[in-house]
């Protein structure tokens, strides 16, 4: 298996299509205090203050499984916040998206590569991320094969079908798509087929079942996957793995009323994993997650705005 960097792409790319400006918030939004992310509202009027605080896990293969998995965190959350809460179950990074732009989530967990756009168009302030107790945290981009086919290396994938997930995804198609095109002259519809697959569970079931020669996916969700026996790791093979990117962003409306903005964040940083459903599913990450650890949008997401500056990526609003 080989690992590389992907600041090395990502400096191709930009040298190859030249500088790209600075992504903006959109227009209805402000940012006076310059942490990329929209300001509260500064007229008290236009703050939302609902009875019923609608929450979604960023897209997976079966949201009811991950409905339980979320019970035990808002029931801690309904109780800190005094408000009723219910799991919305998305099914893809857009609709995801759309429902905080239009009011209709107020507090979410969005993917690596969807956080800027949800960020920038929708509203989003994210502030946690899941880590380790030793606040080790985040996950590599692999590009997975079949444990018994002929492909061994990035090369190989030549004239090959290579599964990518969604537009919007980091690590399932914006990274490999940098690594791809500036290390190894690789572009899809030329070199190779692609094929979106909505989630990384079914990119990495596609290719154990052999639907994909290849699949670039977050190999956090594939060590669960394995964990849960939800796929034979043994039908799997790693022929790429990148640096480290952060994970999922979880955070809440920007124009949430302020106080209950705070106890939204309160129920992040006081909630206890020990024997919960949430810790049962995510300890079985590397490195385990096992709590939620402050984070800034600017700080911890400049690797993932860099890749889409040098890809040209936009946030503008559809």
């Amino acid at each position: 298996m080989r690992r590389r960097f992907l600041t090395a792409a990502v400096a191709a790319l930009a040298a190859l299509w030249g500088t790209v400006p600075a992504q903006a918030l959109d227009s209805r939004y402000t940012d006076a205090d310059g942490d990329l992310v929209a300001d509260a509202p500064a007229d008290p009027k236009q703050w939302v203050d609902p009875a019923t605080l609608i929450f979604a896990y960023t897209p997976v293969e079966d949201p009811e499984v991950y409905r339980k998995v979320w019970d035990d965190f808002l029931a801690h959350l309904s109780k800190t916040t005094g408000k009723r809460v219910i799991f919305f179950p998305v099914q893809s990074n857009a609709a995801q998206i759309e429902a905080m732009r239009a009011g209709r989530l107020h507090v979410a967990g969005f993917n690596t590569g969807s956080n800027p756009i949800a960020v920038n168009c929708a509203g989003f302030v994210p502030f946690a991320m899941m880590a380790s107790k030793n606040n080790e945290f985040g996950y590599e981009m692999e590009i997975i094969v079949q444990a018994d086919g002929p492909i061994r290396k990035i090369e190989d994938l030549k004239g090959r079908t290579v599964a990518f997930t969604d537009p919007n995804s980091n690590s399932g198609f914006k990274a490999p798509s940098a690594l791809l095109k500036a290390q190894y002259n690789l572009e899809a519809g030329k070199d190779f087929k692609s094929a979106f697959s909505g989630k990384h569970d079914n990119s990495v079931i596609g290719v154990a079942n052999k639907d994909y020669d290849a699949a670039a996916i977050a190999n956090s969700v594939m060590v669960r996957m394995v964990e849960r026996k939800a796929v034979d790791g043994s039908k799997l093979r790693s022929i790429y793995k990148s640096q480290t990117f952060p994970t999922t962003g979880y955070g809440h409306a920007y124009n949430l009323k302020p106080e209950l903005a705070a106890k939204v964040r309160e129920a992040f940083f006081t909630f206890n994993w020990e024997g919960t459903a949430l810790l049962k599913e995510f300890e079985k990450s590397n490195p385990p997650q096992q709590k939620f650890m402050p984070i800034t949008y600017k700080e911890h997401w400049k690797v993932v705005r860099d890749i889409d500056a040098a890809m040209n990526v936009s946030y503008a609003c559809k």
